[in-house]
């Protein structure tokens, strides 16, 4: 059973962002704006022990959270918000949470928004800033990559691209809730609808085309889940049950291992879309991001190659499936 905060704030999520029709791109991008990431008071709460330093250098910018105790690297996170919303600053309850927990300075970039910056800005933001970190001395050995809904799809997408321009691949890179199919074609959209307590069907195909414009839904950059996976270094891979991108997850996960790579994949129960971002307020928040935390600092130990649900007796996601 999920915990009764969970149970709460799903309804509230629920009331507060789940709709059908966005409007036009304008209207949607003002929308999402006014109503994702975490309110300025939540910002603020959630950052004890961490410092926060803007960093802004020529056309880059982000914020490095800092804990009081940083030994073992960087995060290199991406927030979420659809390709058209939210920013450094609406995901630091989950960034700050992070950098406590794995005891790294986390820096959290300020990409390009769509839809007045369109695909490949993110990307090209994302590679950016990656080369920065190795150019200020950062080993990719101490390095992970990290996002949130959208940003967990812009981690993948920028660890293919990393590869494929033959950069120094990070050590891990961890994805919570990631959106990596913007055709909206896994099954999950569809036996999900009325189940996910943030998105409708109809968002993906809105939010993607924000971002898109003219280019393809399956340009595996932005969509990761059409490209290669081999020669990756691991993944983790964070999702609810009954969130429409539920397959973006798995099929991820199935795709990697296919390639010989190695993948954890952990579905949670009774949770909704990004929970990790109301870490203090929800236990399976702190539950994901401890996992993560661990996974993060230990790559090689902590990754499993099957499939996980943590607080359930089901042990595959295609179970979860099934189920519904």
């Amino acid at each position: 059973m999920p915990s009764w905060q969970a149970s709460v704030l799903t309804v509230a999520v629920r009331m507060l962002l789940r709709r059908r029709h966005w409007g036009d791109e304008r209207m949607l991008a003002r929308r999402a704006r006014r109503v994702f990431g975490a309110p300025r008071p939540l910002q603020w709460f959630r950052t004890r022990a961490v410092r926060i330093e803007r960093a802004d250098r020529g056309p880059m910018h982000g914020e490095w959270i800092i804990p009081e105790r940083s030994e073992r690297g960087v995060i290199l996170y991406f927030h979420g918000g659809g390709y058209v919303a939210c920013s450094a600053a609406t995901d630091r309850p989950l960034t700050a949470a992070l950098a406590r927990l794995a005891r790294r300075r986390v820096f959290s970039l300020d990409y390009r928004l769509a839809p007045e910056h369109r695909f490949p800005a993110a990307v090209d933001d994302a590679l950016s800033a990656y080369r920065w970190l190795l150019d200020t001395g950062v080993l990719p050995s101490a390095l992970a990559l990290a996002g949130t809904s959208a940003g967990g799809g812009l981690a993948l997408g920028a660890l293919l691209r990393i590869r494929d321009e033959g950069l120094p691949l990070p050590a891990c890179a961890a994805c919570f809730s990631p959106w990596t199919d913007l055709t909206g074609g896994g099954a999950s959209v569809r036996l999900n609808d009325g189940r996910c307590a943030t998105l409708r069907p109809e968002n993906i195909t809105a939010f993607a085309r924000a971002y898109l414009g003219e280019s393809s839904p399956r340009t595996p950059y932005a969509s990761p889940l059409f490209g290669d996976f081999d020669k990756l270094p691991p993944v983790l891979l964070q999702v609810a049950s009954t969130e429409l991108l539920l397959d973006d997850a798995c099929q991820v996960h199935d795709k990697i291992q296919n390639a010989g790579g190695a993948s954890r994949l952990e579905v949670f129960d009774g949770v909704f879309h990004a929970w990790q971002m109301l870490d203090g307020f929800v236990p399976e928040a702190r539950m994901a991001l401890r996992r993560a935390a661990t996974f993060l600092n230990e790559p090689a130990v902590a990754v499993q190659h099957h499939a996980e649900r943590p607080r359930a007796s089901i042990a595959s996601p295609r179970s979860a499936q099934r189920e519904r």
